[in-house]
């Protein structure tokens, strides 16, 4: 393989790359996008607090000490108020989620079915109150105590999470849609019979497309983990994050794969985008880049298990934020380059020189 005919082929992929401004957009900035603005709508994770109104005494709240109010204000809203019609006319208004009162022993508690999250979030809170006021009463101490506490250290924020998976979608979009755009117009442009009877061999082309792409996923990967480790989104990596860097690279081989077969077939960019697109938005949505699988159905999760996004972006996830190592990215690495050889033969069985 020639060094100058290398040079020169990756030069010339990449300023094309960069005059097609649309091209540039989607495979660069697109991406990026979602990270800034999810990063900011889910930067503040904390639970919204509920909202009810107490109409008289209710002698479970009216009874708390003041520390036990104090931490109950963190999570539930007590606004009091005299009119119980009117109070139960914001509830089915939506405007607070529940009313409470008392009648004698009885606590009674009103919502609203229309927003079942917000009515059983004040349900499980009243209740809590309720059954501690109860044990109270009993002068017994409870027989079981539950005590809850989330996984991953406090200070994990939402953007641990979102980084890796996005940057694991803009990995794979790039590379399949640069891969396969590539292939389609340089064959409608006569370039590849060009090449193919220049003194250039078909492992040089095929170089510097793979060079050009796995420089496009480092650049992508540096700006991703740059952006969200400012001190506005918070990210803090872990201790074998730099892991990630031979993921993208083993990933970006893998999707560069599916855009060739892409490639191989389309005859027009239209219909490169086309197949592309059918390829890469389903495995997104389905391989957790944008949500956690885990409330899916158990079909979601099963189907997600044959896509190879899935599974960089749980290695992505367990070297970024989960403070993993090499046991948890070599399996994915060794899977993703075997994924890209079996679809690399598969293209190279498809491929052809010109449209005749």
């Amino acid at each position: 393989m020639s060094a100058k005919a290398f040079t020169s082929l990756s030069k010339a992929m990449a300023l094309g790359l960069l005059r097609d401004r649309t091209a540039a957009f989607f495979m660069l900035v697109f991406p990026l996008m979602f990270l800034v603005l999810f990063g900011a709508l889910f930067k503040n994770d904390a639970t919204a607090r509920a909202e009810i109104v107490q109409v008289g005494r209710v002698e479970v709240f009216d009874s708390l000490p003041r520390d036990a109010r104090e931490a109950l204000a963190e999570v539930l809203e007590i606004r009091r108020s005299d009119d119980r019609d009117e109070a139960l006319e914001e509830v089915r208004a939506g405007d607070v989620d529940a009313v409470v009162w008392q009648e004698g022993d009885e606590v009674r508690l009103r919502y609203s079915a229309a927003d079942r999250v917000r009515a059983g979030n004040a349900r499980a809170l009243v209740d809590s109150v309720v059954q501690q006021a109860n044990i109270a009463a009993t002068g017994q101490p409870p027989a079981y105590e539950l005590t809850t506490r989330r996984v991953e250290d406090e200070s994990l924020k939402a953007i641990q999470f979102l980084t890796p998976g996005l940057l694991g979608w803009a990995v794979a979009m790039g590379a399949v849609f640069g891969s396969a755009f590539t292939l389609v117009n340089w064959r409608k442009k006569r370039i590849l019979r060009r090449l193919r009877l220049a003194p250039v061999s078909a492992g040089t082309v095929i170089a510097a497309r793979v060079g050009v792409s796995v420089a496009l996923a480092l650049v992508q990967t540096a700006v991703f983990l740059g952006v969200a480790s400012l001190p506005y989104y918070g990210l803090e990596l872990s201790g074998d994050w730099w892991l990630a860097v031979p993921l993208v690279v083993c990933g970006t081989l893998a999707f560069m794969s599916i855009g060739l077969v892409v490639g191989a077939r389309a005859k027009t960019e239209e219909a490169a985008n086309g197949a592309a697109q059918v390829v890469i938005l389903p495995m997104a949505f389905l391989s957790g880049a944008f949500f956690p699988l885990d409330v899916a159905p158990a079909w979601i999760q099963t189907v997600s298990g044959v896509f190879p996004l899935t599974y960089l972006n749980e290695a992505m996830q367990d070297v970024v934020s989960r403070g993993q190592s090499w046991g948890a990215a070599l399996p994915v690495m060794g899977g993703l380059l075997l994924f890209a050889a079996v679809l690399t033969a598969v293209a190279a069985r498809l491929f052809r020189w010109d449209d005749a």
